[in-house]
């Protein structure tokens, strides 16, 4: 692959769904455009709504040792050094109110969360669907919830569809929690403010890149953010409607090396 200059200094993707093929195995071809983005002098971080203990195990495999953004922004981890650098965690006792009044409005909620740290476990309670593969503890009593520091909780609904729930929790509480959707059955309630976009800035902060010098890469609402920080963004054929929306641009699907098709365009590949 040629190494043409390349325009930009930091190129940040999101993993499921992006960078991740369904089986979260990353291309050979993804694997070189990205090799030969790096080669021509910018920067490749991963920007995920996992978090760490979920994300780990993604990076080590494909040999990462840079920053990555997790967490949905709240987790800046250095994955060379396997160390957390910042950590934000959501306020518990607003968070059980903000699940108070949303199953106020819309009636019982599964629940799970994600507790802080390196290592912190996610947990789940009673009717929570767990993404297949990923490592989770299950609780019978969600009361345990609530009994160490937390970065976000996850919700279900029996009937409502992850657009639907994510509109009448943000109408709700919309002023005390942030609420996105980050993938199929994801439905997040984090800290106010908090989003991919504050974690990529601090993360750019660091890496003495700016917001112009950065293009993204996503699938998910959660991903707007980012985009909108972003000099430019580029949505997958596979991302959601809302993401496409406000996209600079449509590339193909995470199973068609979408990533790759735009990095060899920019470096000028044949």
């Amino acid at each position: 692959m040629s190494h043409a200059p390349f325009p930009y200094k930091l190129v940040a993707t999101d993993l499921d769904g992006t960078l991740l093929r369904s089986d979260d195995t990353v291309s050979e071809r993804t694997r070189e455009a990205l090799a030969a983005v790096t080669a021509a002098g910018a920067l490749h971080i991963i920007v995920t709504g996992r978090s760490v203990p979920w994300t780990r195990k993604v990076l080590d495999d494909l040999g990462y040792q840079g920053l990555a953004v997790c967490g949905q922004g709240a987790q800046l981890y250095d994955a060379g050094a396997h160390k957390l650098l910042t950590s934000v965690t959501l306020d518990r006792q607003l968070a059980g109110l903000a699940l108070a009044k949303i199953e106020a409005e819309v009636g019982p909620l599964a629940l799970a969360a994600s507790r802080d740290g390196v290592d912190g476990a996610v947990l789940f309670g009673p009717g929570y669907r767990v993404q297949e593969g990923l490592p989770a503890v299950y609780l019978k009593d969600t009361t345990e919830v609530w009994t160490a520091p937390l970065n976000k909780l996850y919700v279900q609904h029996p009937e409502l569809d992850d657009d639907a729930l994510v509109q009448v929790a943000r109408n709700t509480v919309g002023s005390l929690v942030d609420v996105v959707m980050a993938g199929p059955g994801i439905v997040e309630i984090l800290p106010l403010g908090l989003s991919k976009a504050t974690g990529l800035s601090l993360a750019a902060r660091r890496l003495k890149v700016k917001a112009a010098e950065t293009i993204a890469f996503g699938d998910m609402p959660n991903d707007i953010p980012m985009f909108g920080w972003a000099a430019h963004g580029v949505a997958m054929a596979n991302a959601h409607a809302d993401l496409k929306a406000v996209a600079d641009e449509v590339t193909t699907s995470h199973e068609e090396d979408g990533i790759a098709v735009v990095l060899e365009r920019l470096l000028g590949a044949a």
